[in-house]
């Protein structure tokens, strides 16, 4: 069985898509379809802005979006998917990847949940960290009990977790973990708690606006971040993408479950190879390419 995974924030680069917009003309028109849909040159930032203006998180969810989609689109002919998955943001493209929805549709939402997220950020800042070399468990039950805000955010791998909350108590967090025996404790380039209750303001936004968007049900299940499990009703699917803002991406425990349902190849569609890294390491007998 086949799965397609789609990547999140922090897999964009400068002059992502120039390649594919200058050779494909399937991507040329996905790339011309898009900046009308978003009334600006997307694609313009993409192909020549600066790292800077790639981070800005209305231009690097749109951007990443773009780019999964544009290499779907070289993949789809070649491969059908069994299932689809997405790491955070990467759950949009994987519903496109299965017709849930349309891509304008899909641009469409992923703007405004960029959009709803970079007002929550300015109005509850936060941050987040990666945790490395730690068992997972134990980075959970010390968020539990910590005496400020800071949840486990992306429960990547074994040995891997992101957390996020209040600025101060990430700070603080990271020391307790260096002195716990953590490998590392990395503070990430954010400006806000992804996947936490300092996006309720997010959510509710993006709440608003899913229902103008068309869901169809798809043509294959979608392992979902919030519940770690297939889903294939279309109102499922909603209801998990507005509570995947405040809620954990629980990959590891996606990736093990559509590996007992067997899946033996997973293909990372979209800039970059996090995922197929976070793969291996949570099981190093599954087969994993990137596009």
């Amino acid at each position: 069985m086949n799965v397609f995974v789609f990547p999140g924030q922090g897999s964009q680069f400068r002059g992502m898509g120039r390649e594919l917009y200058t050779n494909s003309n399937n991507a040329k028109e996905l790339f011309d379809r898009a900046d009308e849909t978003l009334g600006f040159s997307l694609s313009n930032i993409m192909f020549e802005g600066s790292d800077e203006d790639l981070k800005q998180t209305k231009v690097t969810q749109p951007a990443i979006f773009v780019h999964s989609i544009a290499k779907l689109l070289e993949l789809n002919s070649k491969i059908k998917p069994d299932f689809v998955a997405g790491h955070s943001l990467g759950e949009f493209s994987a519903l496109v990847a299965n017709k849930t929805i349309k891509f304008e549709d899909g641009l469409k939402l992923v703007s405004a949940r960029a959009n709803a997220m970079q007002k929550a950020c300015n109005n509850n800042p936060g941050s987040m960290a990666a945790i490395l070399g730690l068992d997972n468990e134990v980075i959970i039950n010390e968020c539990e009990k910590f005496n400020k805000y800071v949840v486990a955010a992306n429960l990547n791998c074994p040995g891997q977790v992101v957390v996020s909350g209040e600025v101060e108590g990430i700070e603080e967090i990271c020391t307790l973990f260096n002195n716990m025996g953590a490998r590392r404790s990395l503070q990430l380039n954010v400006n806000g708690a992804f996947h936490s209750k300092l996006m309720d303001d997010a959510k509710k936004e993006l709440k608003e606006f899913i229902d103008t968007i068309e869901f169809n049900n798809p043509v294959c299940p979608i392992f979902q971040n919030v519940t770690a499990k297939a889903v294939t009703d279309k109102n499922e699917i909603k209801t998990n993408l507005i509570d995947q803002m405040v809620s954990p991406v629980r990959w590891s425990e996606s990736i093990v479950n559509m590996i007992n349902l067997g899946a033996k190849k997973f293909t990372e569609i979209g800039p970059g190879k996090v995922l197929c890294g976070l793969i291996r390491k949570i099981n190093r007998d599954i087969v994993v390419e990137t596009t």
